[in-house]
């Protein structure tokens, strides 16, 4: 009886690489699978949520379009502290420019940047300003969200609501403590001199290209 030869090491090392590639064919294909699969639950929870925070900023009974579909991508701008590529979200009640939401960031925050939404009314004003994300001072930074903010009747972020350019002096946009109208905790001022600043220049942003953001595709 003659015995089988045993397979020399480069048909071994062959034969290795195509069960090898098998399983990657067979892996990634079970990965697009998945994906394919769960990519529109994926999809929605996201919008959900980017609709969620959206409407914190601004009253639902300023805008009957889509706010996810109308939108405008701007690059880096320095006036918005950004320093890439962003979306800002055109509010229409019918049919006509009813207010932007813009995404902005305090770059002088006390442990960082703090991220923000801020939707400015079609008229100059501001409807709504809330972060999105910081690193703040657990305790000490707790009040610029208005769920740990201690003061539930008025929370420190909504002193925003309704000022504008005409209402509120370039001098005015300070702290209290800088001469300006806006509170601020005691030990914690650096964090609002850097929000009432980032939200201050978005404002003045949003009302001098209004039009064009408007009306650009």
């Amino acid at each position: 009886m003659i015995a089988a030869k045993e397979p020399t090491a480069p048909g071994m090392a062959a034969r290795t690489a195509a069960i090898l590639f098998l399983f990657v064919v067979a892996f990634t294909a079970a990965l697009a699978i998945v994906y394919v699969a769960t990519k529109p639950g994926i999809d929605a929870a996201a919008a959900e949520e980017k609709m969620r925070a959206i409407n914190e900023v601004l009253p639902k009974d300023l805008y009957d379009n889509d706010l996810l579909a109308d939108t405008l991508k701007i690059p880096a701008t320095p006036e918005l502290g950004l320093d890439d590529e962003s979306t800002i979200y055109r509010a229409r009640l019918g049919g006509e420019p009813s207010a932007l939401v813009l995404e902005t960031v305090a770059p002088d925050g006390y442990a960082g940047k703090i991220r923000m939404l801020v939707a400015v009314r079609a008229n100059g004003e501001l409807a709504g300003v809330r972060v999105t994300q910081h690193k703040e001072t657990p305790g000490l930074g707790d009040y610029i969200e208005p769920k740990k903010d201690k003061n539930k009747e008025r929370p420190w972020i909504t002193q925003f609501n309704g000022l504008s350019l005409d209402k509120v002096p370039a001098s005015g946009w300070k702290v209290k403590k800088d001469g300006g109208r806006f509170d601020f905790v005691a030990g914690a001022t650096v964090t609002p001199r850097a929000m009432v600043k980032a939200v201050h220049k978005t404002l003045q942003y949003a009302v001098a290209n209004r039009d064009r953001l408007f009306a650009t595709k």
